[in-house]
Order: C-alpha cells, then structure tokens, then sequence
C-alpha cells in the first residue's frame, strides 16, 4: 500500500484515501461486488475523486464499467506506471520508449467512457470514440504507429550498440548501478561521480541512464553507469520497450546491486530485481559476481547495524552504504577495484623505430614498467592482461 501510495505521490497526485479492498473473487464484469462498488462510490462522491488508482490488474471491459459507474479515471497498476514513465522520459529515445509501451498497453483500452475529463496524452489523440468502425480505425491508428515506433526505436538500438562497440575499443570497464526503484542509486552515483543526476526520494526519479568516467585511487578509469529502477510486476509493455536501455547493463563488466537495507520488504525487492536480470538474460553465473551495495545504513537503529556488520563480515561482496552520508562510499570504491582486478603478466616487447602508434598506445595503457632504447628501437617492459596483449597485437 506504501509503494502503491509512493507511485501516485511521483505522479503528483493529491492522496485523500487509501484502502485495502479484500476480495474473495474478482468479480468479472465490475471487479469488485456490489456492496463493496456502492460503499466506495459513497467515498469517491465525498471527496470530489476524478482519478481511482487499483493497484493490481483490471481488464479492459472492468475499467470501461467502473468508470461508466463511478464517473472517474481509472488507472491500474500497469497505466500508473507507464504514466509516470510518460511524464518523466526526458531524452527521444525514453519518448520512444515509453510511446511504444502506452500503445501496446492502449490497445486493448480503446473505448473511452471518461470524456468528461478531457484527459489526453501527448501525441495519442486519435484514441477514443465509441462505436465499432472508430474502434476500427484507432485500433489501424495504434498498428501503424507502433510500426513506426519500433522503425524509430530500431535506429536507436543501432545507434547504442554502435556507442557500446567503441566503448569497448577503449579498455575502460563498465560499473553498472542496478536495483529497486528509489533505493539510493542516483544519490551514489553523484557521489561517486560529482554528477547532478536527479535524485529525489521518489519512485522513478531516474528514467533516462546516465554514463560518467571515474577515475579509481590506483589510476584506474571506469564508466559508472546509472540505470532505471526495477520495480514489482513491472510492466511487460516497459520491459519490452526499455530493452534496449536495460541491455546496457548486459555488457556491463560488474553490476552493483544498491539495496535499501532499512526498507522491511528488502528481501522481496531483492528477488524483484533478480527475477527482472534474470528475463534480461544476465546469466546466473554472472549473477553470483554481483556486488551487494546495502545502502541508507543511517536509517537503522545501532542493533539492527550490529547485526548487519556480523552477516557482512565475511563476504567480500556485500558493502554497507549510506549514500546520504557519504558513509562506505570508500570501501565500495575498494570492492569496484578489486572486482575488475584481472591476472597480469610482465614481459619484455621489441619495438622498432618506425612503430610510434603502438609504443604510443602501451603509454596510453599506463602499463609501461621502463623502457630501453636499443640500436634498431626499443626494448618495452610492460605488466598488462590477456586482453591488453590480445588488443595490442591488433594494433
């Protein structure tokens, strides 16, 4: 209920009442059954409701009834959330997402019982009308736009993997920042980074990833990359159309998993976001590498912390934040560095005179021990990985 009432706080909604409703079936036509319907129309004509948030499932013909009974909007779980995804996408790609996924989801929602509201999305204006030949028409309406949509999208996701390929030219490894929805990522990251990447305590603060360079204490640069939060029973609909922006988290070389320790639901959130790496194809191998951030360690009582500092104690992949109060932030800066730590070897390699661009790409490497000038060029002592030799030989 506290998260169903956070989704409608981050839409700017004004909250005046909040029940939960048990049913002992759901009715089909109406949801809800009729002394529960009258008992809640009483309420929603009190206090002057237009908008009615169910947060769970309705279908297609119980939203039409419930609005044509109760005279309001009615939003499930699925709209609220593609609507705080509407009003929060900042960059074409997160439009185009989020258009692709409220068309797919406006689909089957195209009889409109609620004009007396005169609400409409940017953009979706065709939708709406009774009557069999306009449901027709919107339903070719939406077709012909989520081809479009997707021809849009397709250029993107080019554009990205293209952007993912020259990254991976240059040997900086990528940090992904992954977790549930407000649990502090964005606070990290522009502790970490000195960025300004919105950061509220809000569902969904963050829509659009971000990427920074940060240079670790051994000299070392990595790419933070900041993501969307995951949430319960997120949308299939965004699941689909964000891809393309979640994928980045698949070539990601480590993924920082920030958790609200203090929130009570941790644990469930915990498999929420496993279950979601899990549909994007992040193998499970790769999840057992995963780094467990445990921030907003300020929020426990002194007890609560005892007992988190023994359960962490021994595992080298687990760090305890609290992103508020910079708190952990070095130890987790130590956790980045020794998780990308990869077995290197020294040996020596001859260059000639005449083979600047490759003596100029080891210096860029910073993996130089010391260098000798011989009489045909140069003898190079260097200590690099596997794929800093493999790479160098390309050259």
């Amino acid at each position: 209920m506290a998260e169903a009432v956070s989704l409608a706080h981050a839409l700017r909604l004004d909250v005046v009442h909040s029940a939960v409703v048990p049913l002992k079936k759901r009715q089909a036509g109406l949801l809800f059954g009729k002394g529960k319907l009258e008992e809640l129309a009483v309420i929603f004509e009190v206090n002057e409701i237009e908008v009615v948030i169910i947060d769970g499932p309705v279908s297609p013909i119980q939203q039409r009834n419930l609005e044509k009974k109760w005279g309001v909007k009615i939003l499930d779980r699925t709209g609220l959330i593609l609507e705080i995804f509407g009003d929060r996408a900042a960059t074409r790609e997160g439009v185009l997402q989020v258009d692709l996924a409220h068309l797919s989801y406006q689909k089957t929602r195209l009889v409109r019982s609620w004009t007396h509201l005169e609400r409409q999305r940017g953009g979706l204006g065709f939708i709406g009308g009774s009557g069999e030949t306009q449901i027709e028409s919107d339903r070719r309406a939406i077709d012909d736009a989520i081809v479009r949509l997707k021809r849009q999208l397709a250029k993107v996701v080019k554009t990205r993997s293209l952007h993912r390929e020259a990254r991976k030219k240059i040997p900086y490894p990528i940090v992904a920042l992954v977790g549930y929805t407000n649990t502090g990522k964005s606070t990290i990251f522009n502790r970490i980074t000195g960025a300004s990447v919105m950061a509220k305590d809000m569902l969904f603060a963050t829509l659009d990833p971000t990427m920074r360079a940060v240079k670790l204490e051994s000299g070392r640069e990595i790419i933070l990359s900041d993501t969307v939060g995951f949430i319960s029973d997120l949308p299939t609909e965004l699941v689909a159309a964000f891809r393309a922006t979640l994928e980045e988290v698949l070539d990601a070389d480590l993924i920082l998993h920030v958790r609200d320790i203090s929130h009570p639901e941790s644990d469930e959130q915990l498999k929420d976001v496993m279950d979601i790496l899990t549909k994007l194809g992040i193998k499970e191998d790769a999840q057992q590498s995963i780094v467990e951030v445990w921030n907003k360690i300020d929020m426990l009582d002194p007890v609560q912390k005892q007992q988190l500092d023994i359960a962490t104690e021994r595992n080298n992949n687990i760090v305890m934040t609290s992103a508020l109060t910079g708190m952990g932030l070095e130890g987790l800066l130590e956790a980045i560095e020794q998780n990308l730590l990869e077995p290197t070897v020294t040996e020596i390699v001859k260059l000639s005179f005449s083979e600047g661009k490759r003596r100029a790409w080891l210096f860029n490497q910073n993996v130089v021990d010391k260098e000798d000038q011989i009489d045909i060029g140069f003898d190079v002592t260097v200590t690099w990985t596997a794929k800093q030799a493999a790479q160098f030989q390309k050259i």
